[in-house]
């Protein structure tokens, strides 16, 4: 049998890989290139792999929710992106879906802390 600590981390993982991409919308209402989206995140909590970060920051271009552009004025080019019409309008969908999940959860386990076994109880 699996060590809980390890199930947990495992499964938290699982539930991070789903929030990843309304993560990195929530930030991109500016221009803002893979670095310092990666140390945004990572400031406000939700760190990425940059590993992770830009194959999704391609993705997402190509699904058209994201639009880029170089910077070549500084002596190293970055690749700037930002959330473009149909990405703001999924964004916020993707918002209402997120409050509405959250409410959906907590009721559950409230439901669960009230009617179940308490957390702690073996």
């Amino acid at each position: 049998m699996a060590d809980v600590n390890e199930t947990i981390t495992h499964l938290l993982s699982e539930l991070r890989r789903g929030t990843i991409v309304i993560s990195v919308l929530s930030q991109l209402a500016t221009a803002q290139y893979g670095y310092s989206l990666v140390q945004t995140l990572e400031e406000k909590g939700s760190a990425i792999d940059p590993s992770t970060l830009y194959p999704l920051l391609r993705r997402l271009e190509k699904q058209g929710l994201l639009e880029s552009e170089w910077d070549t004025q500084e002596t190293r080019p970055r690749k700037y992106y930002k959330r473009s019409a149909h990405g703001d309008a999924v964004y916020v969908g993707l918002c209402k879906e997120w409050t509405r999940l959250v409410k959906t959860m907590d009721g559950i386990i409230e439901v669960n802390n009230e009617g179940g076994r308490p957390l702690g109880d073996h």
